[in-house]
């Protein structure tokens, strides 16, 4: 039993279900009391909610049911499956907490629920595509679009939302929630992001000498042995360049730029944001 617990699908399957339970409670707590919508077609569904008789539920499953049978081949048998499973799972969720449960509305202000709408539509979006299923046929209509056109998925997926956004004024007939629609699905995306990369408290920093053997043992005993020095050739050609770059705390940037400054007044950093790692420590 203790084995069942570790497993990978076992994991992937709390991840769907924690996921389903917090996409319900945004849509239904969130979303549709404040006439705000989220991105691709979960947001047509919210939207044809609003002027048909047929529950949200219903239309999330006519909507994408449909679209991920048409991505078999783009995605595969089984995920094809587990994706169709999870919006069946969904959309019995949603109507299950707006129908019959009746959730109450979370607020009534606009900002906080369309802040916290997306944040947690996004961690049930991060947690179900973490348990290597979708809730959603948009990516797929996007990744159609991608092999048959000279447009990429992102700008398709793009384009959706922006005509999903454009609709939902034309339903609602108020610019300002289309606004917010636009803020929610902004800050989905970013907790998407999180889900799935992580936020590495971590800078890349690439250290540019003319002192690099110096600068190299300074670094290695002050912040660890972890760096790579790197050689290259000036533009004009006429000189090799050295580097050295590593990946550093945030909170060790400051002593990084003391080291530098100390030993080489000449020197300069390039410092970036460290949006994924990889490997051995992470």
């Amino acid at each position: 039993m203790r084995d069942l617990f570790k497993s990978p699908s076992f994991l992937n399957f709390v991840f769907v279900v924690v996921g389903s339970v917090f996409s319900a409670i945004g849509v239904v707590s969130f979303l549709v009391p404040n006439s705000l919508i989220t991105g691709g077609t979960a947001g047509l569904a919210l939207l044809f909610h609003h002027v048909s008789s047929l529950t949200i539920g219903t239309w999330m499953f006519l909507i994408n049911v449909p679209l991920v049978l048409l991505g078999i081949r783009y995605f595969g048998k089984m995920y094809a499956v587990k994706s169709v499973a999870t919006i069946i799972f969904i959309s019995v969720l949603i109507d299950f907490l707006k129908e019959y449960i009746s959730l109450p509305q979370a607020t009534s202000e606009t900002l906080l629920a369309s802040i916290f709408g997306g944040v947690f539509i996004g961690l049930g979006l991060g947690f179900i595509i973490r348990g290597k299923s979708s809730a959603g046929g948009s990516s797929i209509i996007a990744t159609i679009i991608a092999s048959t056109t000279k447009y990429k998925a992102s700008e398709a997926m793009l384009f959706i939302d922006a005509a999903v956004i454009l609709l939902s004024i034309y339903v609602f007939d108020d610019i300002d929630k289309a606004l917010w629609s636009i803020v929610s699905i902004y800050v989905t995306s970013k907790i998407v992001d999180v889900i799935l990369t992580g936020r590495p408290s971590k800078k890349v920093v690439h250290l540019v000498t003319d002192k690099v053997e110096i600068l190299a043992k300074e670094v290695k005993d002050k912040l660890g042995p972890e760096g790579t020095i790197i050689k290259g050739e000036n533009l004009s050609s006429d000189g090799e360049k050295k580097m050295i770059l590593i990946v550093v705390e945030i909170s060790k940037i400051q002593v990084l730029k003391e080291i530098a400054k100390r030993n080489d007044p000449e020197s300069f950093l390039v410092i970036s944001e460290a949006s994924e790692l990889l490997g051995r420590g992470n």
